[in-house]
């Protein structure tokens, strides 16, 4: 969707972005009274592709156990859009995307974008596909986010909410992480300023080096040692230097070379810096609860027992928020020795909870479920 002057998109930082545009994908039928529309919000470094394959990547969406046909987002009974991020790097107006004003990639004068402006951009796209109000928001992580966000600014719009391995603000251990990440980034001598489009180069080292510090942060300490141990790659003996002598080294390696073939290094700058503003009780005067007042989105949200990016206690304060505000909220934590990686991985309770909360939101909404009439 391309968005000229007369729907500019103002944000938070005071700037009006325009022109711009979303990239978004859909799966399902949008029905008669178009009131079965899902919207699936991706985390940090996902895209709109979350059921069909990836064109980048040509790997199959990232969430094809939770979406698709007989899945717990059924596409057969629902209608699911997921669109890429504001800021983002898979066809949404981001860093990469050219400035109409100098004819050159924005890099870094592109405005620093906010999770709010996130959903800003998704409500446009909502609202340009003819829908009043969506069945359900669903997110895992930075997408959590969003739903959040998104059940906040639009309760009027959200019937239902699913956010996963989340919280209601970024914390300082989370900031912390992002900034090694973009100091990697910002330390390459080939990202030039951010310029590095324009210079014909990629500062792919320094990329690869974030994505795989941010990626010993999304498993556990018993997922790691379960998958790697301290079992050596390829070899008998240590080889007494610093080649990838342990398995785990050479799985970081791997994450990190193919991550810069298919993300941008100044999306992961905006995009990181988008999670560490959030903070949702901020823009209510450090009230969570008053986020969700009067609300009647109807809320369910899932944690993982070995999550320590985004830990049960960050689930456990929306849920106390939600229930000081009398808004209609069920809890899961599920038992999982994954990490915060577990909401993208086969979980079956994870499944079970998604199927049975939107089963019962469905015949609340009067529409089709899975598994049954309305």
């Amino acid at each position: 969707m391309r968005c000229g002057a007369e729907e500019a998109l103002p944000l938070d930082s005071g700037v009006i972005l325009s022109p711009w545009q979303i990239a978004y994908e859909t799966y399902g039928t949008l029905n008669a009274d178009r009131s079965n529309a899902i919207l699936i919000c991706h985390a940090l470094t996902g895209d709109q592709y979350v059921a069909s394959t990836n064109p980048v990547t040509r790997k199959p969406g990232w969430w094809t156990m939770l979406v698709g046909p007989g899945k717990p987002v059924d596409t057969d009974r629902y209608f699911v859009i997921c669109s890429n991020v504001l800021g983002g790097c898979m066809g949404t107006t981001g860093p990469a995307s050219t400035d109409p004003a100098t004819g050159a990639p924005y890099a870094l004068t592109l405005p620093l974008v906010t999770i709010r402006d996130m959903v800003r951009a998704q409500a446009r796209l909502v609202e340009h596909l003819g829908i009043d109000t969506l069945f359900s928001v669903i997110g895992g992580s930075m997408g959590g986010m969003q739903v959040l966000q998104w059940a906040s600014l639009f309760p009027q719009k959200v019937f239902s909410a699913i956010p996963i391995a989340t919280g209601a603000r970024h914390s300082s251990q989370n900031i912390a992480f992002h900034e090694v990440g973009r100091q990697a980034v910002m330390a390459d001598p080939d990202w030039c300023g951010g310029a590095y489009l324009k210079a014909g180069k990629r500062p792919s080292k320094g990329l690869s080096v974030a994505r795989m510090a941010a990626h010993i942060t999304y498993m556990s300490d018993t997922s790691l040692h379960q998958k790697f141990g301290r079992n050596l790659q390829d070899r008998e003996a240590l080889t007494f230097g610093f080649d990838a002598d342990f398995q785990i080294e050479s799985y970081l390696r791997h994450q990190g070379m193919t991550f810069v073939d298919r993300f941008d290094a100044n999306s992961y700058l905006y995009v990181t810096r988008a999670m560490d503003y959030f903070d949702l009780a901020a823009e209510h005067g450090g009230s969570l609860a008053k986020a969700f007042l009067r609300t009647n989105t109807r809320f369910c949200v899932i944690s993982f027992t070995t999550d320590w990016l985004f830990p049960t206690s960050e689930s456990k304060a929306v849920v106390r928020a939600l229930n000081a505000a009398a808004a209609n909220v069920s809890f899961v934590e599920v038992v999982s020795d994954r990490g915060h990686d577990a909401f993208l991985l086969d979980e079956p309770e994870m499944f079970r909870t998604v199927r049975g909360f939107l089963t019962g939101a469905a015949r609340a909404r009067g529409i089709p479920a899975p598994g049954g009439a309305a």
